[in-house]
């Protein structure tokens, strides 16, 4: 899993009155659970438009005032207009703990049913993980070679050793639909057989 930099600076006192100055200077309050007390911090706004506006997944290494704590983002609230952070949840990781990350999905692959005239569908952009830190990969590769007109692509048929799915087994995650060009190719193909 890449990882991200990421520096903060403790906040003295929290609450609306300081969030609000904190915004006005151009900086995003930030918490840091996992711990026996949680961290209440502040970063400058400019410095997180790579890790918030990315479907990647990222490690963060925050540093905050000398100290350096792993984490991964666990929630963003942004403004209902401009849509600028107004705060932002870590959640401190370590080796030995599972933690619960949504992983986007890639596919690799020309699917036999798009030859035939079928179009793919991915109908999960992001698959839901329990796993450790170190087992986190960039994306979650599904091949779709084998697949064909009208068949389905599950959770249940994605093989993993080290990633535990906590989406339900049954959900599609890639597809190939039967389109009518598939359609009046396999009529044509049929009557001219006959």
């Amino acid at each position: 899993m890449k990882t991200f930099e990421l520096k903060g600076e403790l906040r003295e006192t929290i609450g609306k009155k300081e969030s609000k100055k904190l915004r006005s200077e151009e900086k995003v309050p930030c918490v840091l659970y996992g711990m026996e007390k949680n961290i209440h911090f502040a970063t400058n706004a400019a410095d997180l438009q790579k890790l918030i506006y990315t479907p990647n997944v990222y490690l963060v290494n925050l540093t905050i005032d000398g100290k350096v704590y792993q984490a991964i983002k666990q929630d963003i609230q942004y403004h209902p207009v401009t849509d600028e952070p107004l705060h932002i949840d870590f959640l401190k990781v370590s080796e030995d703990k599972l933690v619960k990350v949504n992983i986007p999905v890639k596919t690799k692959g020309f699917a036999k049913g798009i030859r035939a005239g079928g179009r793919l569908q991915v109908e999960k952009r992001n698959l839901t993980v329990l796993a450790l830190p170190k087992d986190l990969p960039d994306s979650i590769t599904i091949d779709v070679t084998n697949l064909d007109l009208g068949e389905t692509l599950r959770v249940a048929d994605i093989e993993t050793e080290t990633l535990k799915f906590v989406n339900v087994k049954s959900v599609p995650v890639v597809r190939v639909l039967v389109t009518r060009a598939s359609r009046a190719a396999a009529a044509a193909a049929a009557t001219s057989k006959k």
